[in-house]
């Protein structure tokens, strides 16, 4: 696995000169076609997100290989290194991308992690590159692709081009595509709406690569009403540690005040706003304490 390079290193040039060209093309146009923009802060705050997120993903490697390499050596098959082991890993992982990504908007241990990605209330390139710091989830997901027999660092090369197709999509500049694309993949439209704190967006277009997923699971929602990006109650900090760092304290406040061993188990592995009175379903996000990051949660 060693000798494959991460795929997202070399790609840092490319993240760095399309976000300039996108800075450039909206400097003199985005006030004119009703686009939000760029935000020296903002920018800053996603880049230096995207370079923690860069440093400490070195330990999830590093603790995700040997999960990997434990599961290909008790592999059930083998499907090589060819075209089919590709194809079924980028299917596999994007599928299994689905339901990580659905987890983290559903358990709020999940989403004090993910909630760093959806903090900024600007929507551009370089919100793409504020990746969470604490991107502790995926050794727990993934590597059951390998025990079904696919290479542990095909499956790493899978998960860093899924990553680097959701790059593109974080952007206002890009309208709608054409229907039959947007109908299976996942595009700018549909993942603007995912970024949305209205209540009709909110747990909706969990999609890496195919928006299928959502359509054949019940979560897809069409950008319509236009979106207002960030959270239900937003954070108003640029302070890339407090970004990675609120959720946490959020439920560290709430397991100090919590009644019983019941409530505290629930403070983590239930969706935010989940109170022991009322649970999620029953308590709208206006209503719940403490909404500082967490979004108003549509199903139960």
């Amino acid at each position: 696995m060693t000798d494959h390079p991460p795929i997202l290193i070399f790609a840092i040039p490319f993240f760095l000169l399309s976000l300039g060209g996108e800075l450039w093309f909206l400097r003199d146009r985005a006030r004119g076609r009703g686009l939000i923009g760029f935000e020296a802060r903002d920018t800053w705050a996603s880049l230096a997100m995207g370079v923690l997120s860069l440093v400490t993903g070195l330990i999830v490697i590093a603790v995700s290989i040997p999960i990997a390499s434990f599961a290909w050596d008790h592999r059930i098959t083998d499907l090589g290194e060819g075209a089919v082991a590709w194809i079924v890993a980028l299917l596999a992982w994007d599928f299994v991308y689905y339901w990580a990504h659905r987890s983290q908007h559903r358990i709020r241990i999940g989403w004090a992690n993910h909630v760093q990605h959806h903090s900024s209330e600007r929507y551009n390139l370089s919100t793409a590159l504020r990746q969470p710091v604490t991107n502790w989830h995926e050794w727990i997901f993934f590597p059951v692709l390998a025990v079904l027999g696919l290479p542990p660092w095909i499956v790493f090369a899978a998960g860093s081009l899924n990553l680097l197709y959701q790059y593109w999509i974080h952007t206002e500049v890009i309208g709608r595509l054409p229907r039959w694309f947007e109908y299976v993949f996942n595009t700018p439209s549909h993942h603007r709406a995912h970024h949305g704190s209205q209540r009709q967006y909110l747990d909706r277009n969990y999609a890496g690569i195919l928006i299928v997923w959502d359509r054949l699971f019940g979560t897809f929602e069409p950008e319509r009403e236009r979106v207002v990006y960030g959270l239900t109650t937003n954070i108003d900090t640029f302070n890339p540690l407090r970004i990675a760092t609120h959720e946490y304290a959020a439920i560290g406040r709430d397991l100090r005040s919590a009644s019983s061993w019941r409530h505290r188990l629930g403070v983590i592995v239930m969706p935010p706003g989940w109170t022991p009175a009322a649970g999620p379903a029953a308590a709208p996000a206006d209503a719940a304490p403490d909404r500082s990051s967490a979004p108003v949660r549509l199903d139960a």
